[in-house]
């Protein structure tokens, strides 16, 4: 798509309009009476989202590289077909590729745009090209539907074209702003089995009825559909993850020791950031017989903390 194409078929005054950053990313800017949001067409990447009474809830990094074919650091990056490094599996023995796969950082083409009341809502698709193809991903759609107003909808669609089963992993990789990773609790995931990615995926379970960053964290919380609440108390607010057709939950945060050797990530930025993302991946990951589809959804709400009683 290009950018004329875009503001005459999709604009909406005042609410909805399109441009094009120097190195040529074709990025949609909404402003509603209930939020300001910002999404990129490739990777269908939504970038910013804050609900008119509150702060920034997504957190990006001020490194991010807005380039064609680089991922971006931050926001809500879309995770497919397969999650982290790819490994063999049952359906392919095959290793090569991107981390976290192609739709991240393939363009996506806008196919609906619209207000109701106060919401606008956007459906993005993304079809086979030459690099899912190079990858052995060729009879597949992806439909992403998103609703921003005062809460966030996210609902991501795979749909098996082919005639043999297709294995996927996905995730709406979430990256939540907060006042101090160290200071914040996390609810929703005690007695949940782990694995833990920083000791050699070992499983694990959280003993701990709330929890709280100590230090580097990568874990997908496997078999869980549990809503999850962020409790931020420097920014005075909590934010609640619901889910549908999610059974993993992933918890991570770079920390020092990780955000150092990151160059799209300031040494500090993870301080200011946690991600828990909607995912089916590891043992939860999904197989869909031709013809199928498969539907992840993620609902996102910012509460602020009650304020303090006055004398």
């Amino acid at each position: 798509m290009d950018l004329p194409t875009l503001t005459n078929n999709f604009s909406i005054p005042g609410i909805l309009r399109f441009s094009q950053t120097e190195h040529g990313l074709l990025r949609a800017s909404i402003t509603t009476p209930a939020c300001c949001a910002e999404l990129y067409l490739q990777g269908a990447h939504l970038t910013q989202w804050q609900p008119k009474s509150g702060r920034p809830v997504l957190f990006l990094s001020e490194r991010s590289v807005f380039e064609s074919g680089k991922a971006i650091r931050g926001g809500v990056p879309i995770i497919f077909p397969w999650f982290g490094n790819r490994t063999p599996t049952a359906w392919s023995q095959r290793s090569d590729g991107p981390s976290h796969g192609f739709a991240r950082t393939e363009e996506w083409t806008l196919t609906f745009a619209a207000l109701a009341g106060d919401e606008v809502h956007l459906t993005l698709t993304l079809d086979p090209s030459e690099t899912s193809r190079s990858l052995g991903y060729d009879h597949f759609q992806l439909v992403y539907q998103l609703t921003l107003g005062a809460e966030l909808r996210l609902r991501l669609t795979v749909r098996n074209l082919g005639s043999e089963p297709l294995w996927f992993e996905d995730a709406l990789h979430t990256y939540f702003a907060v006042g101090d990773a160290r200071e914040i609790a996390i609810h929703g995931l005690a007695g949940t089995r782990y694995l833990d990615k920083t000791d050699h995926f070992k499983l694990k379970v959280q003993d701990e009825p709330v929890l709280r960053l100590s230090g580097e964290t990568d874990r997908p919380y496997l078999d869980t559909v549990a809503a999850v609440d962020l409790d931020d108390p420097l920014y005075r607010r909590n934010i609640r993850v619901e889910k549908s057709n999610s059974s993993t939950t992933v918890i991570w945060n770079p920390w020092s020791t990780l955000a150092a050797r990151l160059d799209d990530m300031t040494a500090e930025g993870w301080i200011s950031m946690v991600c828990i993302e909607t995912a089916n991946v590891a043992t939860n990951a999904i197989t869909l017989d031709p013809g199928e589809q498969h539907t992840t959804e993620a609902r996102i709400s910012e509460r602020p903390h009650a304020a303090p009683p006055s004398c």
